[in-house]
């Protein structure tokens, strides 16, 4: 396999993985109110209010006001519809750096700022809407561990760019 052939590969096997786990994180705030239902359900099979009662009272918390916001006013979770529709939106974009990785690196470049920007968001955003500071760390990491394979693939793009041209495509117009 020559170099070239590698790095895309490897190119293209790092991006399916980023595309799958960011349709399976907007596919997931569609059933939101029957997730957590669950989520409380399992936790309890697990003891995990004897364990960490901080958590699970915030997980009951959440459920709470999902479960009257489903009842009283379910036009609010159509902001998590638009949530999920986005997620499989931006995952669509990344058929361009599949298809011409070089060409379409800013697609990549644009995924690791929007990748920088959760930190901030959750650091301003998650106080003001009485977000705990634990749960505004994990929705942090999706964006530190989000960036990691994006980081890997722009340092390929990078060194295929370096190759030159592939021979088998036409010039861009």
């Amino acid at each position: 396999m020559s170099d070239r052939a590698a790095l895309l590969k490897g190119i293209r096997v790092w991006l399916a993985l980023f595309v799958v786990c960011l349709v399976l994180s907007g596919v997931t705030a569609f059933p939101l109110v029957h997730e957590l239902r669950w989520t409380e359900e399992l936790l309890r099979a697990l003891s995990v209010p004897e364990r960490l009662p901080g958590a699970m009272e915030w997980i009951e918390r959440v459920r709470r006001g999902l479960d009257s916001a489903d009842a009283d006013y379910p036009f609010l979770l159509y902001g998590t519809d638009w949530l999920a529709f986005a997620h499989l939106v931006i995952a669509v974009a990344f058929y361009g750096p599949y298809r011409d990785p070089v060409r379409n690196v800013w697609v990549v470049e644009f995924a690791m700022i929007a990748c920088a920007g959760i930190v901030p968001l959750a650091l301003i955003c998650g106080p003001i809407r009485g977000i705990p500071l634990w749960w505004s760390v994990i929705d942090m990491s999706f964006g530190v561990i989000g960036v990691v394979p994006l980081y890997i693939v722009r340092r390929k793009i990078l060194r295929l760019a370096e190759i030159g041209p592939n021979p088998w495509t036409a010039p861009a117009v």
